[in-house]
């Protein structure tokens, strides 16, 4: 019972991250990024190669993050004539076509098996100090990534962002250079992310193409959109609430006897049903974005 709470908590505290990578990009600039989740995928994969050559733990997760604010970097300029909306499908595109590369190159990362038996940053502790060191370090991560987007929020920096995304020709007419803006805005949510991606990968053993799904970008939206978007405690919220979703459907399954394919099925069905009554009660999340209005 304890080690799955803590696996559970480890896990909702790397989803955390990558939510408030996302919510940097969506929340603050109001940038469609459906192709998030491939940050993360550099980070998993940088990690699992580096370590493979015998490389350090830092030395991966560094990696990762360097080749995810390069690609941050790509995107924000990728089209800079095109429509969020527009944008928002080339980031999806973009994730597919590393995914795919990634099943493909199978001299490089593995193919469709991925790389395996990537160490754990904590291997040499006897269990389950182990896993409760892990959840530690991804706890205070967490901690410290969250003060820092609140600050950056709460700054020069965020209230730039937000009348970018509010009013883009008034910021522009200010002097801000939104290309320059929006370059920042990913590439800062591109390597919080690749950071959660470094540390998915050790404490799964694994990095696969499965990592870069389409889904597990939805899945970020879907706790930024039920938490609040723009909000950092909101975005801490709505991974606690899907988080707890996941958590207690395999209690149901045990106690109802439910197939595996049903509990699958109620996961997807319950989180839905949360996001929906979300939309339609409290469609800027359960803590909304707290903007200081002019008098």
């Amino acid at each position: 019972m304890s080690d799955y709470i803590v696996s559970s908590v480890t896990i909702a505290g790397i989803y955390a991250l990558m939510a408030l990578g996302l919510n940097l990009q969506a929340g603050y600039a109001g940038l469609l990024n459906f192709g998030h989740i491939a940050f993360a995928g550099l980070g998993a994969y940088a990690t699992g190669i580096v370590m493979q050559a015998g490389g350090p733990a830092w030395l991966g997760a560094g990696t990762g993050v360097l080749l995810a604010m390069a690609l941050g970097w790509c995107i924000a300029r990728l089209g800079r004539q095109l429509g969020s909306d527009y944008w928002g499908i080339a980031t999806l595109a973009i994730a597919e076509i590393l995914r795919t590369i990634a099943t493909n190159e199978g001299w490089l990362t593995g193919g469709a098996n991925g790389i395996a038996a990537i160490p754990s940053l904590f291997e040499d502790w006897p269990r389950p100090w182990n896993a409760v060191g892990f959840m530690a370090v991804v706890l205070l991560l967490v901690a410290a990534a969250a003060w820092a987007c609140r600050r950056l929020g709460n700054g020069r920096f965020g209230r730039a962002l937000r009348l970018m995304r509010e009013e883009p020709r008034l910021a522009a007419c200010m002097g801000y250079d939104l290309v320059a803006l929006k370059s920042r805005a990913v590439m800062s949510g591109a390597a919080l992310t690749a950071i959660a991606g470094s540390l998915y990968a050790h404490y799964m053993s694994f990095a696969g193409p499965d990592y870069m799904l389409a889904a597990e970008t939805f899945l970020l939206w879907t706790m930024v959109m039920i938490g609040g978007l723009g909000n950092t405690a909101g975005v801490l919220v709505g991974v606690a609430v899907v988080q707890a979703a996941h958590t207690l459907v395999p209690f149901a399954k045990d106690h109802f006897q439910f197939s595996s394919d049903t509990a699958g099925a109620m996961r997807i069905g319950l989180i839905g049903l949360i996001l929906l009554a979300c939309l339609l009660w409290r469609s800027e999340g359960l803590l909304p974005e707290k903007v200081r209005r002019m008098a």
